[in-house]
């Protein structure tokens, strides 16, 4: 498994949650040569986005409650434990957008929206996903 999803501080993946994922996938595909692998995951389907045959990414339908926000990328920062990770954002004067939350068979993560209104989220990636090969 590569490191970034082992190494705290590391950006390891990106996401993006849009409204037309057959358009996002027929454009991103064609703009830079992804690959897309769709995926099943609980309550929806999921694909995955890779550039040669690495995992980089992925591309879901807008969640109901985001409804009210446009499409948009998102990037995802490893952390050695999300939940400490969210306590110490709203330490240092962060919002938590989304509280610290399971991903079944992927691991933890949180969305956090920094003092000057940036949003980032934080993932604390399962043993079992990062020991699975590939």
């Amino acid at each position: 498994m590569d490191e970034q999803f082992k190494q705290h501080g590391a950006f390891s993946w990106n996401e993006l949650m849009t409204t037309d994922v057959a358009a996002a996938k027929a454009f991103y595909s064609g703009l830079f040569g992804w690959e897309t692998e769709d995926m099943s995951m609980p309550g929806m389907s999921y694909t995955v986005v890779k550039a040669g045959d690495k995992g980089v990414g992925g591309i879901m339908t807008m969640p109901e409650d985001a409804k009210n926000m446009p499409p948009m990328w998102g990037a995802y920062v490893t952390v050695k434990d999300v939940d400490e990770t969210a306590r110490k954002a709203e330490q240092l004067g962060a919002r938590i957008l989304v509280a610290p939350s399971d991903i079944p068979e992927v691991g933890r993560f949180c969305v956090i929206q920094d003092p000057q209104g940036a949003v980032i989220s934080a993932i604390t990636y399962s043993e079992k996903f990062t020991s699975s090969p590939g």
